[in-house]
């Protein structure tokens, strides 16, 4: 028996959230979650997750709410060998460096390709 991927989505956009949820569940060798704030995330990395999928502009919902940038050190400083990949609509070469530099494997921009980058992605963690 194949032991399963753990892979968490972290994005406030449902419907993204949803999608890629859905085209990730395909294979039977992931087991994903998905969560709505950078904050259920960090409580549920004693998971151990093999990758997170992180929205770097995740909703400020509370004024106290942390974004993805901040959440992507969190999770490094708990375990720098979980694999991230860093979701954005902007397309900003400085923003992608800025999260490379703080331990990003990828920074893969939502478009009609995103799925598609992220899958590749998977593919070469296997």
């Amino acid at each position: 028996m194949i032991q399963q991927k753990q892979i968490f989505i972290v994005d406030d956009n449902e419907m993204f959230a949803q999608m890629l949820n859905d085209h990730l569940s395909e294979n039977p060798e992931f087991n994903v979650s998905v969560f709505k704030t950078g904050e259920e995330c960090l409580k549920n990395l004693f998971q151990n997750p093999d990758l997170i999928i992180l929205d770097y502009y995740l909703n400020d919902e509370s004024k106290d709410a942390a974004d993805g940038l901040e959440i992507l050190s969190e999770i490094k400083e708990h375990n720098e060998k979980i694999h991230v990949i860093m979701l954005s609509g902007q397309e900003h070469y400085g923003i992608a460096l800025q999260t490379i530099a703080k331990g990003a494997a990828q920074y893969v921009i939502k478009d009609d390709h995103a799925f598609e980058k992220i899958s590749e992605y998977l593919k070469e963690l296997e």
